[in-house]
């Protein structure tokens, strides 16, 4: 798990303490080397009840194994050999700390639990042997709940007191196993074109999840509720919405003013063109006062 979701974070923090141990001479053989030394001297204490001392040089053997690769890629030695090398000296590290637990729990009269570690050594070693043989085949079985340094770490909780030391063997046996059959698993798929297949799936999954959302988004949170464009009644986003406002109350502000500057000036018009029409209309030949007539009674 630590090595496919952090193993950059740690390359980045780890490559100047590489550098500086080749500056001063350190070879990457030299830490795997005593990465196995500081090991068989784990085993040894963890045998004799030391349990506390035990994670003192456990922490050791794990920084030798954490440092042997920064300081290879620094003295531009990283090459097939010091690999094997390092992935040999892994596996008798392994067995040496399961066999000084089991001699452990041996000298304490534990019975049958002294199996334990064997067991756990059983499935690292298969854990381990998921990993080569799908590299030798151009696969890829990284990854799982229970890599090395997981093991490593969760070994050094169970060194930290002896009530610690069953459980944490029962918890790495478990988990170890599930990280068996989730390489098995990815390995078999991958053999078969079933995880290429999966794995496109889930990309278009991925991608129409993310066009939804967007279209929803876009739908919805973008375009306000009732909100039209007033030309062409098509829906309008947020900004556009927000400017039609603005300059529809622009206008409609503009447009009363000018109605109200424009009354005073309508009546004043207005008074004077009636003036004007009805002088036109009583200067007009057709509009000339008639003289009065007599009446019958007054013409005879």
């Amino acid at each position: 798990m630590f090595d496919g979701r952090w193993r950059d974070a740690v390359d980045r923090s780890t490559g100047p303490v590489g550098a500086a141990l080749h500056r001063r001479g350190i070879t990457a053989d030299v830490l795997t080397a005593t990465g196995l030394i500081s090991a068989t001297a784990t085993a040894a204490l963890v045998a004799s009840g030391h349990l506390h001392l035990a994670v003192i040089l456990l922490i050791v053997t794990g920084l030798h194994d954490l440092l042997d690769g920064p300081v290879a890629k620094a003295a531009g030695t990283a090459s097939v050999r010091g690999a094997f090398f390092d992935s040999v000296t892994d596996r008798v590290a392994d067995a040496l700390l399961m066999g000084g637990v089991s001699w452990y729990l041996i000298d304490r009269h534990e019975g049958h639990l002294a199996l334990l570690p064997f067991a756990v050594l059983g499935v690292t070693a298969l854990v381990s042997y998921e990993r080569a043989k799908a590299e030798s085949l151009g696969l890829s079985a990284k990854g799982g709940l229970m890599e090395r340094a997981e093991r490593m770490i969760l070994l050094g909780i169970g060194f930290l007191d002896s009530a610690f030391v069953v459980p944490v063997l029962w918890t790495m046996l478990v988990l170890i196993s599930i990280t068996a059959v989730a390489r098995f698993v990815k390995v078999w798929n991958e053999a078969s074109g079933k995880d290429v297949a999966v794995r496109r799936r889930v990309v278009a999954w991925r991608e129409g999840k993310v066009e939804s959302r967007w279209r929803t988004w876009r739908e919805g949170a973008a375009v306000p509720g009732g909100v039209v464009n007033q030309r062409t009644g098509v829906p309008v986003g947020r900004w556009r919405a927000r400017r039609q406002d603005a300059l529809s109350s622009r206008s409609g502000r503009t447009l009363r003013a000018r109605r109200r500057a424009a009354r005073p000036h309508a009546h004043a018009n207005g008074g004077s063109s009636g003036t004007r029409l009805r002088s036109r209309a009583n200067d007009a030949p057709g509009g000339a006062p008639s003289r009065s007539r007599p009446s019958r009674g007054q013409r005879s």
